[in-house]
């Protein structure tokens, strides 16, 4: 991140999931894409989709309300989720403080928006897993503004 003029200084991360970690120095980056300009070009189509997303999610925070927030979020985690063979829809493990993490909002307000999810059988809630059940209701909800 640095050599595109990132700091990250004040940013830390939290896996929600099992994860490896690979950290490169400038310099090894720097000999990286030096040797194959290929490496250069998918890093910065990447990046370019990073900027995409991050517009996006603006947009969503200063534009949309929480339920349209929720919905979205929880459409973009699903996405690479295959449903398991007898269940009938996507697990996320998440819990709602975490959610709430990830959108800056409360637990309260998140919990409050998944409750009405779940009474609309978008979802179902269990400990530290949220079941997407139906995606249309999500999408529809994630395109709402009011």
């Amino acid at each position: 991140m640095m050599l595109v003029g990132q700091r990250m200084y004040d940013n830390y991360a939290e896996a929600i999931e099992d994860a490896t970690i690979c950290q490169l120095s400038v310099d090894e980056v720097e000999r990286f894409l030096l040797s194959d300009p290929r490496i250069a070009i998918r890093i910065s189509r990447l990046l370019g989709e990073q900027v995409a997303r991050l517009e996006e999610r603006l947009t969503d925070l200063a534009l949309k309300p929480l339920s349209a927030q929720v919905a979205s979020t929880l459409l973009k985690l699903s996405e690479n989720i295959t449903p398991h063979r007898f269940s009938q829809g996507r697990t996320i493990h998440l819990t709602h403080e975490q959610l709430a993490g990830l959108l800056g909002a409360s637990r309260e307000a998140t919990s409050k928006v998944m409750g009405e999810l779940t009474g609309k059988n978008a979802v179902r809630q269990g400990r530290g897993r949220i079941i997407v059940t139906d995606r249309d209701i999500l999408h529809k909800l994630a395109r709402s503004s009011s």
